[in-house]
């Protein structure tokens, strides 16, 4: 075939397109059961494939094909409905700058800065790296929002996980959860990750033996590979021990997958909210400490042990060159030295899970018990 034709299926209403043009296949729905309609689609959809066939991908992939491969290929949905809402089929070559800031103003009309970068940018830039990853879209240096000069820093409270707190703190804070989320909190502290890089380990992701652990999917799109503390080794081994099919690494407690929304990073909130509340009623509080905080932790700890600021960026996932990016599955001495720097408190290791973190981690204290 050397063009495409519209053809009817008995299982569809609509109208299909079919065909080839200089060696492109296309079979797909219209969407439209009117022919006049998919005559006119029909031909928008030849001249389509006909430029894509001469100049490539680029001259007609949209930011909405570029987001629907970005996630198929495991990246992180949070924050994406709203741009693919905005951008649309809008082709990827005929976005600019203003476009992007345009749209985070729009979106985003009295947030910060900080939130217009995390909520905006940082989710359409990890989709745009993608799509130059496979030749859809050029290398482009995209400019973030900046505070305003001569704006206060301290304009409101500094919300819970924006800062390190010391491991002995954390201690006693992990301390008070349930086995299920006191693990995965253990896990972040330990490795630096992102809650969303965490809730999407699959078992192939960890090498128990390497010492390393593979993110395929980062924030910014980008895989790469995290050391793993000898802390983790014990924790890690008996999650991995699992007969069932479930893939995922980190569970809740009643042994289902995490659940990965747009408006957050799982269902961690209740383990969180539960230990603050039992921990309240002791009189201590420890509300600085959530599922962000070992992120920050790590990295703080890091910097107090003494590792080179490229080796701390490494593990955190800072550094996105190639040589990185190339030795994503191979484990690295460096890193997995410098990860073991970070202090082990008595009380973490006395937690009484560590004997079988397994079946432990079916257990659930409720808010209003006391542990």
């Amino acid at each position: 075939m050397v063009a495409l034709k519209l053809i009817r299926r008995k299982d569809s209403p609509n109208w299909w397109l079919r065909g080839s043009i200089r060696g492109i296949s296309v079979y797909e729905s219209t969407g439209i059961a009117d022919r006049e309609t998919a005559e006119i689609i029909l031909t928008i959809r030849s001249k389509e494939v006909l430029d894509e066939s001469i100049f490539g991908r680029k001259v007609n992939a949209t930011f909405d094909q570029a987001a629907e491969s970005y996630l198929q290929g495991g990246g992180s949905p949070r924050f994406l409905p709203a741009l693919r809402k905005h951008f649309g089929t809008k082709p990827l070559r005929k976005l600019r700058q203003n476009d992007l800031d345009a749209a985070a103003l729009k979106l985003f009309p009295n947030a910060s800065p900080e939130t217009r970068n995390r909520q905006c940018y940082t989710p359409f830039i990890a989709v745009w790296n993608h799509a130059v990853r496979n030749d859809w879209a050029d290398v482009r240096q995209w400019s973030r929002p900046r505070r305003p000069k001569g704006t206060t820093r301290h304009r409101r409270e500094t919300r819970s996980g924006t800062r390190p707190v010391p491991y002995d703190r954390a201690a006693r804070f992990v301390a008070a959860m349930s086995p299920a989320p006191a693990m995965v909190m253990t896990a972040l502290f330990y490795t630096g990750m992102r809650p969303i890089e965490l809730f999407t380990l699959e078992m192939k992701d960890i090498d128990v033996v390497g010492r390393w652990i593979i993110v395929r999917n980062s924030k910014v799109g980008e895989p790469r590979g995290v050391p793993m503390h000898e802390f983790l080794v014990p924790l890690l081994e008996a999650l991995l021990a699992r007969k069932d099919r479930i893939q995922k690494v980190f569970r809740t407690f009643r042994g289902k997958p995490y659940t990965i929304s747009p408006e957050g990073g799982g269902q961690l909130s209740n383990g969180i909210l539960g230990a603050r509340k039992r921990l309240a009623k002791k009189g201590v509080d420890l509300t600085d400490v959530s599922p962000y905080t070992g992120r920050h932790s790590c990295s703080t700890e890091l910097v107090v042990a003494g590792v080179h600021p490229h080796i701390k960026d490494q593990i955190l996932g800072h550094a996105a060159d190639d040589m990185s990016r190339h030795y994503t599955s191979v484990p690295q001495a460096p890193l997995i030295e410098a990860i073991n720097r970070l202090p082990v408190p008595d009380m973490w290791c006395a937690l009484p899970w560590w004997d079988d973190p397994l079946s432990h981690s079916r257990q659930h204290v409720k808010w209003g018990r006391s542990k």
